[in-house]
């Protein structure tokens, strides 16, 4: 059986939509392989490994069926597919296909899914996404995992949703840690904003609402970024652990040093959308609430 959990909080809220939908990421039921394999519409690019991107991503309406948060008043029919997203040790990312860029520190299969980073990025605005756990392809616990962001161009993260136990150098010496196994939003200084666990067979529902990435909380490590500029990601971003033989210095290159095992995992998504807070938030289930 699969539960669908919807969190209200501070920084977060979880569709009839509100107004207008400036993004609709959910994917259609009729997207294929070919589709993704050629990064068409809803996606613009699939950041991963060597293989095509069909090795990484795929696309079921029963297994499992997606959150039921936006399905018609009084049906049972979806109107999206659930996005399967997973990582191997060929998720390594090389930027511009040269391979002195080889990110090896990590292992990724990220979907961006926004398009107008401008629109996106202005006024009020609510960036819907559904997350559930894939138990044939289970997480490492002992790593961190990026796994819905938004990057402005300074590579830092407007917000996030993290998983794991966070990159530490040198690596701790317990783990997992004890909130590992806890979905964590955290915002642009990387202040955990809500935290709750990621339970089983369970569709975790969350909106992040967002007013103008030019009034950022301040992130010390990154320069300032002009208003509506930024990638919206979701998918695995896995960081290493710190490798013990390695320097200090060479430790703190999570980008291309570290320790993975490059076993296969998964996570499940649906419900990505981003819309306007003019109008509210579409909270699912035909019902809406006002926006903060």
């Amino acid at each position: 059986m699969v539960f669908s959990r919807f969190p209200l909080i501070a920084a977060c809220a979880v569709g009839a939509l509100a107004t207008p939908i400036l993004y609709d990421g959910r994917a259609p039921l009729n997207y294929t392989s070919t589709n993704i394999d050629a990064f068409q519409s809803p996606y613009v690019y699939v950041v991963k490994g060597s293989e095509a991107a069909s090795k990484y991503v795929s696309f079921s309406t029963s297994n499992p069926p997606p959150t039921p948060l936006w399905y018609p008043k009084g049906s049972t029919k979806a109107i999206e597919q659930t996005v399967s997203v997973k990582i191997d040790n060929s998720s390594v990312f090389v930027p511009g296909n040269n391979p002195d860029n080889s990110q090896w520190g990590f292992r990724r299969t990220e979907i961006i899914a926004q398009n107008n980073r401008t629109m996106l990025q202005s006024g009020k605005t609510v960036w819907h996404f559904s997350v559930m756990r894939d138990e044939a392809r289970p997480l490492n616990f002992t790593h961190e995992y990026q796994i819905v962001f938004a990057e402005p161009d300074d590579g830092s993260h407007v917000f996030g949703l993290k998983i794991g136990s966070s990159f530490t150098v040198p690596t701790a010496p317990k783990l997992p840690t004890k909130t590992a196994r806890n979905l964590e939003v955290l915002d642009h200084a990387l202040n955990v904003l809500y935290s709750t666990p990621f339970d089983l067979n369970t569709w975790h529902n969350f909106a992040i609402q967002l007013k103008k990435v030019s009034k950022l909380v301040s992130n010390n490590s990154t320069k300032p970024v002009p208003e509506g500029r930024g990638d919206f990601h979701f998918g695995l971003l896995k960081l290493p652990l710190a490798n013990p033989k390695d320097t200090t210095e060479q430790q703190g290159d999570v980008v291309h040093r570290g320790i993975q095992e490059g076993t296969l995992e998964g996570l499940y998504y649906s419900g990505v959308f981003v819309e306007s807070a003019t109008g509210g938030v579409s909270a699912g289930y035909s019902s809406i609430i006002p926006a903060f």
